[in-house]
């Protein structure tokens, strides 16, 4: 029997589905509500940086985004207030931000592998318990937290925070997709033919194949315990202790009084977003590259 084949329509196309994409292709609505978007974004850390220059008489009596010249000054006013007790609030947020993403990213690729690679009882119900956990709100955990570190004498302390950072069903979720996508299994099996152990297969083989996934979840990570609130809020009562996130709560809860606070409230939220800026401008050649390029091997 022969194939009748249709012919290719070649016409131009008509002048609506030229309107409806843009250059290469894509088309112009999805690009203006990314624009939007980006748009709704970038502008309040536009007014940050804007505010972030006037002094206390500029903020609230010139024009919102009217630069003003004290940028300096309000740095140097938040620096020595209480003695610095602002750098200590930036040392602890980087103590809980960075330490416990590192482990989060460990214990979510050594979770997600396991969950990739092994098979037992009860793997599919434990892994769908897990997706249950990317639902619930870190909020609703927050009292619970508190609760069980309490008991354990531990809340008020440096750990009370950095414990609960660990787990990441979000990141355990990550780091399973990515085990399957980017370790073979008969890589594994090699491994595991040549001797090694368990451990040893996971150090030596799939941990370098999986680092980009898991600098991904280190950074996701690293992010959401940067801007934490409630956690440290709920678990912490000295204000040595602090991160950037309640120690700017409690200067500008005293902005009612004393008013001059609220210029160095803003600059020292410009100062909380350096770092992370600067952090993802350092890793965005592993989420952004090799993390698709890992995704596509098999």
């Amino acid at each position: 029997m022969t194939a009748v084949l249709s012919p290719v329509d070649t016409r131009p196309a008509t002048g609506a589905a030229r309107r409806s994409t843009g250059p290469g292709g894509i088309g112009l609505v999805p690009t203006a509500v990314l624009l939007l978007g980006a748009l709704y974004c970038l502008v309040p850390v536009a007014w940050v940086l804007v505010a972030a220059s006037k002094d206390k008489a500029d903020l609230f009596d010139t024009s919102t985004f009217a630069p003003g010249w004290s940028l300096l000054e309000n740095i140097g006013d938040l620096s020595s207030y209480r003695d610095g007790l602002f750098w200590r609030w930036m040392a602890n947020t980087a103590l809980y931000a960075g330490v416990g993403a590192a482990l989060s990213a460990f214990v979510s690729g050594l979770s997600g592998y396991t969950l990739s690679k092994f098979r037992f009882p009860g793997r599919t119900v434990l892994f769908n318990v897990l997706l249950a956990g990317v639902l619930v709100p870190a909020i609703v955990l927050a009292i619970p937290q508190y609760l069980l570190l309490a008991k354990l004498g531990l809340a008020g302390t440096y750990w009370s925070v950095l414990l609960p950072s660990v787990i990441s069903p979000y990141g355990i979720y990550l780091a399973r997709v990515y085990a399957d996508a980017a370790v073979p299994d008969s890589l594994v099996e090699a491994a595991r033919t040549d001797g090694a152990t368990e451990f040893r297969v996971f150090r030596s083989v799939a941990l370098p194949i999986m680092r980009p996934g898991l600098v991904t979840v280190f950074l996701f990570q690293f992010v959401a315990i940067w801007n934490n609130f409630m956690l440290p809020f709920v678990m912490l009562s000295d204000d040595t202790t602090f991160p950037l996130t309640v120690g700017l709560h409690t200067l500008l809860s005293q902005g009612a009084d004393r008013p001059a606070l609220y210029s160095q409230v803003i600059a020292g939220a410009l100062l909380s977003i350096v770092p992370l800026v600067a952090l993802f401008l350092a890793l965005q050649r592993y989420w952004r590259v090799d993390l698709i390029s890992g995704a596509v091997k098999s």
